[in-house]
């Protein structure tokens, strides 16, 4: 052993002893502040079904390789940094020893190969993601590139260690085959061979190479240690535990239904809950649960939610990204603060660092996390909050950002979570939420209208509806829930009567509930307002138990023709005792078709479009159906840009419908350019919010005479049945009596996150 290997070495093993410290400390902070957190027993099983959808996601990286070229690239990063830390290991040996090589894998020619293969990808990989991140670099794209806002150093820092790794092992190879160290045949390592043909022989390089291979990856640790907030190096360990404690066990993402609101690791109950003591969503970081605090510490900065937010692409401040990493620094700044002891009461006084040597663990907390701790969660610039209320409440609830994160970080529940508390306990809330939120505890609907009046759409039907009076028949195959807009919204209306008149000629047995119908509660829900929600669920489970009572699961059939109607009944009642069948008017109306119950005579013959509803599409995956109703039409489908899971929203989720849109482009309006792109004569959709916030944005667009003025909005019942009826006297079946665009919205309260025209606003 020389005294280069010497010196070499023990610079190599001092470095490494002191990332072994930092790193544990870290950890060990990180562990801890993760475990402030509420409780949250429901991430704890099935082991089997976890274990295996994280193993699923690590392997086949599933979700990375929703962007295909990024996710192959990142997958020989990730089997590179995996496979080449044993290389770092050897590398230990090979500092001291250049003759070194592991036992047994060392001659193997498949472990060779594999290294040499691993080794070129990686450098690949990582000067691929690279030029990735500078192609999409903010000054070039602005708002369109997903890393803007992103921490671009700590990006760079961590791939281009992956690049300088990648050569180090190739570089380490090649002069020990130059230097006759290395025995494993040509096949196993042709770069190898190849580059130790034109290199001299040099044992001296070995060492080299070896000290780069080790002080490069222990800078990089070194690094990562010192930065606790650095989702871009840290995800590489937390994505798994991330991953394995993801809201859904069967490995689905967290849409669908809306996480339930929990104290204490418990649903909360409000017959029982004391503001004092529990806990009412999110006002305080510690309010969100551990595994909040492990979604804030995994986040990547990747921007895939960012990309595919409709908020942020119309020019509004939420960015789901900078939200979770602006959760996850203002967490680990304030941790040192609770750590101490340090809490406010729920009301958000401040209750300090108290008991038994308070001074002492006072005195050991910095400046930082004592002004952290002043910091209102929910604020705007003035109050310095860390989230400003016109983030929280851009959010349409559309999922697009779990759907595409790769990490399962659960955007929608923590920003349900934070609604609730700013309503429930600040009563601080867009104003137009005000007169929903009255309108719904007083008339059971949003739209403030009287329940006498939810048959109306009846009226002028050449059949009778039949009405649920007391008891359900047995020959009653489904109850029609008609929803507050099928019931009350004129353009609703259409697609309610259309339904109505396919299933009475397709022969389908249904009923509906009438008066006895109320609202669903989605959109108190999605506002934060879980007590209004609570109530109206309720209520709705006790008159469908009562309806359904003596019939067995499988025959407590539910169609519904609005996708939030659809969301709520199906994967949400059942979290207060009521589980049914519920299908969407879509499917249904297709397995009608397919068994040639209703039969399309003559052919739409137009070109369509189809906008996915998000909730009946991101949220509960049904996008087969409505296009295959669309083809069945004899229409000539025509794809957004961006649609199926991709889909843009329409703008009226998260009780958007009922919001004010006063920053940036309004999402209907964006939406209603990409589908006009498609050059269509009709934009057909399968949702009632969907269709008045299309309808709108495309009235605006025909004002503005930047659209056709024969382009109308249907939903896709009403395809279906004018190619089942062959139209009415020149007219659209359902009941089209005039054009969308047009319709009268007859309300006593209208959603104000709609523009209507000037004669409809009288």
């Amino acid at each position: 052993m020389g005294a280069l290997q010497l010196v070499l070495g023990l610079i190599c093993l001092a470095v490494t002893a002191v990332a072994v410290v930092l790193v544990v400390r870290t950890v060990r902070r990180m562990v801890q502040s993760i475990r402030l957190g509420q409780p949250d027993p429901t991430r704890k099983g099935p082991f089997g079904a976890r274990f295996g959808n994280m193993v699923k996601e690590f392997l086949g990286h599933t979700r990375m390789l929703k962007w295909t070229h990024v996710g192959i690239a990142h997958w020989f990063v990730m089997v590179g940094f995996l496979v080449l830390s044993l290389s770092v290991l050897e590398a230990y040996f090979e500092v001291f020893n250049p003759a070194f090589e592991m036992p047994l894998l060392g001659s193997w020619s498949v472990w060779n190969l594999l290294i040499e293969i691993t080794g070129i990808a990686t450098i690949l990989g990582g000067l691929w993601l690279i030029i990735v991140r500078q192609l999409n670099h903010p000054r070039r794209a602005g708002r369109l590139s997903r890393f803007q806002g992103s921490n671009f150093w700590q990006a760079y820092f961590v791939e281009a260690v992956v690049v300088l790794e990648g050569i180090g092992i190739v570089g380490l190879r090649a002069f020990k085959y130059s230097s006759d160290l290395f025995h494993a045949p040509a096949w196993s390592a042709p770069l190898t061979y190849v580059l130790g043909n034109a290199l001299p022989a040099s044992t001296t390089a070995v060492t080299v190479f070896a000290a780069f291979k080790i002080l490069s990856a222990m800078i990089w640790v070194i690094v990562v240690a010192s930065n606790i907030t650095m989702g871009v190096a840290w995800h590489r360990f937390t994505a798994f535990f991330n991953i394995y404690f993801k809201r859904e066990a069967d490995g689905d993402v967290a849409l669908g239904a809306a996480k339930p609101m929990m104290s204490g690791g418990k649903p909360l109950d409000f017959e029982e809950a004391d503001p004092d003591t529990d806990v009412f969503g999110a006002g305080k970081i510690e309010d969100f649960t551990w595994k909040g605090w492990l979604d804030f510490t995994t986040c990547t900065e990747c921007g895939r939610c960012q990309s595919q937010c409709p908020a942020w692409n119309t020019g509004k401040p939420l960015s789901p990204k900078l939200l979770i990493t602006s959760l996850r620094e203002h967490a680990y700044a304030k941790a040192p603060y609770l750590l101490a002891g340090g809490r406010k009461d729920m009301a958000g006084d401040e209750v300090g660092i108290t008991g038994e040597g308070a001074e002492e663990r006072l005195a050991k907390i910095d400046a930082l996390a004592l002004a952290e701790a002043e910091r209102p969660l929910i604020g705007g610039p003035e109050e310095m909050g860390v989230i400003d209320p016109d983030v929280l409440w851009s959010c349409t609830s559309c999922g697009a950002c779990v759907e595409q994160c790769p990490v399962d970080i659960e955007h929608v529940d923590h920003i349900i979570d934070m609604r609730r508390y700013q309503v429930m306990i600040e009563s601080n809330f867009p104003t137009e939420l005000g007169g929903m939120f009255k309108n719904l505890e007083n008339k059971g609907n949003p739209w403030g209208q009287n329940a006498k009046d939810r048959l109306a759409w009846t009226e002028d039907l050449d059949f009778e509806v039949p009405v649920f009076e007391g008891e359900l028949p047995e020959d009653v195959e489904y109850l029609f829930w008609v929803g507050c807009a099928g019931a009350f919204e004129d353009r609703a209306k259409k697609t309610t009567r259309a339904v109505a008149e396919l299933l009475h000629i397709a022969g389908v047995k249904y009923m509906v509930l009438g008066p006895e119908e109320t609202c669903t509660g989605d959109p108190a829900r999605r506002a934060g307002n879980e007590f209004i929600f609570q109530m109206l669920a309720q209520q709705n489970v006790e008159v469908l138990n009562s309806v359904f009572e003596g019939r067995e699961p499988g025959k407590r059939k539910i169609v519904t023709t609005c996708a939030h109607c659809f969301n709520s009944i199906a994967n949400e009642y059942s979290q207060l005792g009521g589980n049914y069948d519920v299908v969407h008017h879509t499917q249904l109306l297709n397995r009608l078709v397919r068994e040639k119950r209703l039969v399309p005579v003559a052919p739409v013959a137009q070109d369509v479009t189809y906008h996915d509803p998000c909730y009946l599409g991101r949220h509960n995956k049904v996008y087969t159906p409505p296009r295959e109703l669309v083809g069945a039409s004899g229409a000539n489908l025509r794809e957004m840009p961006r649609h199926a899971d991709r889909s843009m929203c329409c703008g009226a989720g998260g009780a958007r419908m009922w919001m004010e849109e006063r920053i940036g482009k309004r999402i209907n309006l964006e939406r209603v350019d990409e589908a006009l792109g498609t050059a269509p004569t009709k934009i057909a959709t399968g949702c009632p919010f969907c269709r008045v916030m299309l309808t709108d944005g495309l009235t605006s667009r025909q004002n503005e005479k930047a659209a056709s003025e024969s382009v109308e909005v249907v939903d896709v019942a009403q395809l279906l049945l004018s190619a089942v009826k062959r139209g009415q006297d020149g007219q659209e079946a359902g009941g089209e009596a005039e054009a969308d665009g047009k319709a009268d919205v007859s309300t006593a309260t209208k959603p104000t996150g709609t523009t209507l025209p000037e004669q409809d606003k009288e």
